[in-house]
């Protein structure tokens, strides 16, 4: 056993003598200036980095990164990469989640399958259940956003912010184009793309009204011969 492999061994042996709890010992990798939590359970594929700090009653894995985190009790992340950033606790984070660098995601929230957070602030009890990309953005308590959710936060030249507001509703394939800021209590309606400030307790729409030929998709067979 090399010294790499002992220190490692010597890392698990300590937590697990703290009462941290691993499936299987062999396949987490913890660095030295990691902390994790009594009852914490790390599952197969968990690698802990930097200075790393898992607070109690948490289940990290199977498949998760975590470097220079702060993850406070009670929360779950699985097969999600997480980088310099804080996970309030009691959230639920994954699977295939990116959290990139700067990010504070707030207590007891759900953050799933392919979002994506770069700098910004999460307040407490807000969703983002999949599909969706957060950058460079403030956004208050209680929000959900729906699936296909964007920031459109560089121009091609700098970035820019956008500021929601707590129980903001934002309906699936929402584009924003910052420097935007959306009141408390606004609803946004699918398929919009946010341009301009939007009140709290105000409802935008932004996409055109849709349009119904009839018999156009059978005339259009005939013409290309596809009937």
């Amino acid at each position: 056993m090399n010294d790499q492999s002992a220190a490692l061994q010597a890392k698990r042996e300590e937590l697990l003598r703290a009462g941290v709890q691993m499936m299987d010992p062999a396949a987490v990798y913890v660095e030295e200036g990691v902390m994790v939590g009594a009852g914490t359970l790390l599952l197969p594929g968990t690698i802990l980095r930097g200075k790393t700090v898992v607070g109690e009653n948490c289940q990290i894995g199977p498949q998760v990164m975590l470097t220079d985190c702060t993850v406070e009790e009670g929360c779950a992340i699985n097969a999600s990469q997480c980088e310099e950033s804080v996970i309030r606790k009691n959230c639920q984070i994954g699977p295939y989640t990116h959290i990139r660098p700067h990010c504070v995601v707030g207590e007891g929230s759900k953050i799933g399958a392919f979002v994506q957070l770069k700098n910004c602030n999460l307040g407490r009890g807000t969703k983002m259940a999949h599909l969706t990309y957060v950058g460079d953005s403030d956004v208050g308590e209680d929000c959900n956003f729906g699936c296909g959710t964007v920031t459109c936060n560089y121009d091609g030249f700098q970035k820019h912010r956008t500021t929601i507001g707590s129980h903001v509703f934002v309906g699936c394939n929402t584009n924003f184009v910052p420097p935007v800021a959306v009141g408390d209590g606004a609803f946004i309606a699918a398929g919009t793309t946010v341009t301009e400030d939007i009140p709290e307790d105000a409802m935008a729409i932004g996409r055109t009204r849709q349009e119904v030929k009839p018999d156009w998709a059978a005339e259009n067979r005939k013409k290309k011969g596809k009937l």
